[in-house]
């Protein structure tokens, strides 16, 4: 069985959510609070986390129902105000509303488990999320997709002309999306790319890395008999499948399990991981600090 808890709760009704992270100390949450109670915001969940009481960094997410927030000429004048407490405080922050669909790209292989179940929970207004168009380096995907009246773009990759496929994606993503999720997408993309992209990017994986990197990781797995399938999903850096971890699961096999079993139960997982990782993320519960992740 899973061993993680499920997603958090969307939780009530809300119109903006505040994120924050500054070096720790008192009088920080009484202020925030203040400042929201002063504007007439009804507070309607609240997280906090500091690495260390006395010299730590303390994060923050407040999630607060103030209709007045649809106007766009009041979002500013909130902002304004809090930024004028923010600095007090030195803090760093971003501010989200919550009717404000982003802007996501999925950019996928071969394989077609985890990009038609993102798909379909969006479809199902799961995923707080617009769908700009689906990046290929195969065109087998295509028909399903645009199924959906979803844009797909076949970017062929070749081992002489990468950098010209990843300048063709660039083309399509760069500025046009607010984040990209690599579903199944099995390539390696370049620290340039990364760079020039402009937004983050999520990976998922299955988690016996790094014990079975490579091809076939099931079947060897699957040889070594492996006692636990796992997945991760992670925002990507230049540094390959080793970037922050958002969210991961597992469940235990045994030995009456074929490879088609474990193939099956893995598929099931990243599935699962990688919907949660993007629900998080759009969701505003994430923060990413010296290489690990705060998920609210």
């Amino acid at each position: 069985m899973s061993l993680t808890p499920a997603a958090p709760p969307r939780g009530a009704e809300h119109t903006a959510r505040l994120l924050i992270w500054c070096a720790d100390g008192p009088g920080i949450v009484a202020s925030i609070s203040s400042f929201l109670f002063e504007q007439g915001a009804n507070i309607v969940a609240n997280d906090q986390y500091s690495t260390h009481p006395e010299h730590g960094t303390f994060f923050m997410r407040a999630a607060f129902y103030l209709p007045e927030l649809e106007d766009t000429g009041e979002r500013a004048r909130f902002e304004a105000a809090f930024g004028t407490l923010a600095r007090r405080f030195a803090m760093e922050w971003r501010i989200s509303y919550a009717h404000e669909r982003r802007r996501v790209a999925l950019m996928a292989s071969r394989e077609d488990h985890c990009l038609l179940d993102l798909l379909w929970r969006q479809r199902r207004r799961e995923l707080d999320m617009d769908v700009e168009c689906v990046v290929s380096n195969h065109d087998d995907l295509r028909a399903e997709v645009e199924s959906l009246r979803v844009p797909y773009h076949h970017v062929p990759v070749t081992a002489s002309q990468k950098g010209e496929a990843e300048a063709r994606a660039l083309e399509l993503l760069s500025g046009r999306v607010e984040l990209v999720v690599l579903a199944r997408y099995m390539q390696i993309l370049s620290a340039d790319f990364l760079d020039r992209l402009g937004c983050p990017i999520i990976n998922i994986h299955h988690s016996f890395l790094p014990a079975f990197a490579g091809a076939e990781p099931y079947r060897r797995a699957y040889d070594r008999g492996v006692k636990l399938i796992g997945a991760t999903a992670h925002y990507v850096t230049a540094e390959l499948d080793a970037g922050p971890i958002i969210e991961q699961d597992v469940q235990r096999v045994g030995h009456g399990y074929t490879l088609e079993d474990l193939v099956r139960v893995g598929r099931d997982l990243e599935r699962v991981v990688l919907a949660r990782a993007v629900r998080s993320h759009l969701d505003d519960r994430v923060l990413v600090h010296e290489g690990r992740t705060i998920v609210f």
